[in-house]
């Protein structure tokens, strides 16, 4: 075999390989793209058990139990539609209360049960950092201070 022939074989053979390692790291990604799925979604497309997933929704009210003297708690995580039973052996965020949104992450059991490893409390959207806050305060005074300056100099101009 001619060194060109070996040559392109050789990279022939790396082009296979990049590619195969790029489709399965993309493969790997498209699985993972989604940051949680909502409790409809896990009954809907039947999400392997005993694989690690996130669920995310809202702590539906009056379904908070804890577990005497442990730290095990168990609540509904509700989407609206369904809700699945979250099960957590932990200390629960600071925001953590009914009608909250959280997303945990755990296992889901053949029983239904969602057995959780993590729980992240969400914040509402309207939340700001008191920091923004203050600078959007500021911007919105400026705003109006300069909107009232601004007709006193239009009716000068117009000769009023």
């Amino acid at each position: 075999m001619k060194a060109r022939s070996k040559r392109l074989v050789l990279i022939g053979v790396i082009l296979v390989a990049f590619g195969s390692a790029v489709m399965l790291v993309l493969n790997a990604f498209q699985e993972n793209l989604v940051f949680f799925h909502t409790p409809t979604e896990v009954k809907e497309r039947s999400v392997a058990y005993d694989r690690q997933i996130r669920i995310g929704g809202l702590v539906e009210k009056g379904t908070f139990k804890r577990e005497e003297e442990t730290t095990t708690v168990t609540f509904n995580v509700t989407d609206g539609e369904s809700s699945i039973l979250v099960s957590y052996t932990g200390i629960l965020p600071d925001l953590f209360r009914e009608g909250q949104g959280i997303v945990a992450e755990g296992k889901l059991l053949t029983s239904g049960l969602f057995v959780a490893s993590h729980v992240f409390a969400k914040h509402d959207e309207t939340y700001m950092p008191p920091e923004a806050a203050e600078a959007l305060k500021r911007a919105e005074e400026k705003a109006v201070a300069n909107s009232v300056e601004q007709p006193a100099v239009k009716s000068v101009e117009k000769g009023e």
